[in-house]
């Protein structure tokens, strides 16, 4: 996967945790198309145990393949299908991957390298070890984690032509924190070979945009504030103008466990095997794909700041840090934020 240095942006008249399927849910305010232009079409639905939404402008009978899509891409990344490549390659010691399994797998270990370990989709283990799995309870016996660590690592698998091989066979991968990215990318790849310039496809808070929205601007997204007792969309931190690039949020403040008094983040370390506790309350990462974007706002949650803004350096890309004191922006980031939020409780909506 190649990095892109500068994202392109259109601007008019003027802004991630492992083996647990969480974001920060990020509202797209869809506005009223102007007279004279071609319908804009809607569609939603649920997969993979969250929401999705598309909007584009074009012709109504592509909605029929837009599932089509997803559910393509669900048989290859799923690991709640156990029929899916993904699940076959857990009990296996390699399989024959499709574009799909390749293309996750190419770019996740583009991203444990550009992070230096922080980013890792073998970590389920761990998580389930802490509690965090579904279905999963933390024991004396789970938090084995020195021996579970013996078989976690990308570092420990490798592609060899057309096939993902394993080393150890108790390697288990878990893509949810990436493949979300990938589906905003594959549905917006179908939309653009069927002539569609102008979409914004968002699928549990991950957000793939190309063109313009109906005002004939950028798409308007606002970004949640992390506030813990408040529902999703109940207070925004900014609204940004955006396209044609991947944003994706990423964060643990709703997601945690108490023990001992203690507060455990669902955010593991792929190289201590323990929970991370950082200042960073959300990452949100825009790159040239929602992918790149997802994988990478993962990434910034298992360190420091500063490991953070490395890591989107190395990159190339832009992106935020909301820290328990005060709020980080690269200054490619906040070009594109039209309207940020001071007060607790408002929504910034103008």
């Amino acid at each position: 996967m190649n990095f892109s240095k500068k994202a392109k942006f259109v601007r008019a008249n003027t802004n991630v945790v492992y083996g647990s399927i969480f974001c920060i849910i990020i509202i797209v305010f869809i506005l009223t198309s102007c007279s004279g232009k071609a319908k804009y079409e809607k569609c939603e639905g649920m997969i993979w145990n969250t929401l999705y939404h598309v909007t584009y402008q074009g012709p109504e009978n592509l909605k029929d393949s837009i599932m089509p899509v997803l559910n393509n891409v669900g048989e290859s990344l799923s690991v709640f299908d156990k029929n899916s490549l993904v699940s076959k390659l857990n009990t296996l010691d390699s399989v024959k991957g499709d574009i799909h399994l390749l293309m996750v797998y190419d770019t996740s270990k583009e991203i444990h390298r550009i992070s230096k370990g922080k980013f890792d989709p073998t970590v389920s283990p761990l998580v389930d070890a802490w509690g965090f799995g579904i279905g999963h309870t933390p024991t004396t016996d789970t938090l084995l984690i020195d021996s579970l660590l013996q078989f976690t690592g990308i570092e420990k698998t490798r592609h060899k032509g057309e096939f993902i091989v394993k080393d150890d066979l108790r390697t288990r991968f878990n893509f949810s924190a990436i493949a979300k990215g990938y589906g905003c990318d594959a549905v917006g790849e179908m939309l653009r070979r069927g002539g569609v310039k102008n979409y914004m496809v968002e699928i549990g808070g991950e957000i793939r945009m190309s063109g313009s929205g109906p005002t004939g601007e950028g798409w308007l997204i606002a970004v949640d504030a992390p506030v813990e007792d408040n529902a999703p969309g109940e207070t925004t931190a900014l609204i940004m103008e955006l396209t044609n690039v991947g944003l994706a949020t990423s964060g643990n403040y709703r997601n945690y466990r108490i023990e001992n008094g203690q507060k455990l983040a669902h955010t593991i370390s792929p190289k201590t095997g323990r929970p991370v506790l950082s200042e960073i309350l959300s990452a949100t990462v825009i790159a040239s794909d929602c992918m790149t974007a997802d994988g990478l706002a993962t990434a910034c949650m298992a360190g420091t700041l500063q490991e953070a803004l490395n890591i989107l350096q190395e990159s190339g890309t832009e992106g935020m840090f909301i820290l328990t004191d005060s709020t980080v922006m690269t200054p490619g980031f906040k070009k594109y934020v039209i309207s940020e939020v001071s007060e607790p409780g408002k929504t910034g909506r103008n």
